[in-house]
């Protein structure tokens, strides 16, 4: 089977947005492919975190995974810093990358902003990282949104000249996979803005841990306006948190959004409301129910992750070993 490389960051609670953009579809590609699942914690210190954070934010994302069905005896779950072979491939191709192919990456200057000068260098070359990641496992297929595009071209284009420098095949091309109608998930508070683990206020996402009570409060205060539902999607496009709810309803019961403007046409939101918390309820709670437990039990979870870095070290130490023969270090 082709391989899967799927990497996610350890920082914060995962939350709906993460479920639907990504997890979910990592659940479904077990079926069909050799997967690879990385707790990026790596990628996770590019901005300040403390260690107890950073602990615990990886094994609560290691317990919302097993919780969400990935399965750590056919596929592989690991932390990447305990892989070494992510690093040094890295600085590897640290030095293949242009400074010029870096400046071109929208998502530091969106991070960054206007106090780019203050901000680790770790942010800003980053990417590097990423094409090591996918690179060190001779991963063919990566699940990406729209966001993360450039970073898959950036990563291919690194491939391709190490290949080119050293006058070898050895770095396969990578395909993005990306799902038909991938679901996008708005703030609750803000239907203009992704949802986000980061956001200040914890009312303007779903975590992955949420109680119903939880979700019910957080969908009865979300952002909407007074106007009732349309019947067509067009007339949603001046309407963002409207939109956004209707979205998600349609991405939680896995129907084509049309047909869910349709059923709701003409209705106001207390009984759209109604009607996602029900439906997210059934869907998140017994993911969070079954994580928790996990989280009770740390000695496994981190079992878990250890034993997936052993088979994660199988794979990619040969490889990496090779590029760097390539390279010429001696071994």
């Amino acid at each position: 089977m082709q391989r899967v490389f799927s990497g996610i960051q350890p920082t914060g609670t995962p939350q709906l947005g993460n479920y639907l953009g990504a997890i979910r579809n990592w659940v479904a590609l077990q079926q069909r492919y050799d997967c690879v699942f990385c707790l990026v914690d790596l990628h996770a210190i590019t901005v300040s975190r403390t260690p107890a954070q950073l602990r615990g934010d990886t094994l609560t994302q290691a317990a919302c995974l097993l919780a969400s069905g990935i399965d750590p005896e056919k596929h592989i779950l690991y932390n990447q810093s305990a892989v070494s072979a992510h690093t040094r491939l890295a600085w590897i191709f640290n030095c293949v990358t242009r400074l010029g192919w870096l400046n071109r990456m929208t998502q530091f200057k969106e991070k960054a902003g206007k106090d780019r000068e203050n901000h680790s260098a770790g942010l800003y070359i980053y990417p590097s990282l990423m094409a090591a990641d996918i690179h060190a496992f001779k991963a063919t297929l990566v699940p990406v949104g729209d966001d993360q595009r450039q970073h898959l071209e950036l990563a291919n284009d690194i491939g391709e000249k190490f290949n080119h420098d050293y006058g070898v095949a050895f770095f396969p091309h990578i395909e993005g996979l990306i799902p038909a109608e991938a679901a996008r998930v708005m703030s609750l508070r803000d239907g203009t803005k992704k949802m986000s683990k980061s956001d200040i206020s914890a009312q303007s996402r779903i975590e992955l841990t949420d109680s119903a009570d939880e979700i019910r409060l957080k969908i009865r205060r979300a952002k909407t306006d007074s106007d009732p539902i349309p019947a067509t999607i067009t007339e949603l496009a001046e309407r963002p948190e409207a939109l956004n709810l209707l979205s998600i309803h349609a991405a939680i019961v896995e129907e084509k959004l049309e047909n869910v403007v349709a059923h709701f046409s003409g209705q106001g939101f207390g009984h759209v409301k109604s009607a996602l918390s029900d439906a997210l309820i059934e869907k998140i709670v017994p993911i969070g129910d079954e994580a928790r437990r996990l989280m009770h039990d740390e000695a496994y979870l981190v079992t878990i992750l250890r034993q997936g870095a052993e088979k994660a070290r199988a794979i990619a130490e040969p490889i990496v070993d090779e590029a760097e023969k390539i390279v010429g270090f001696i071994r």
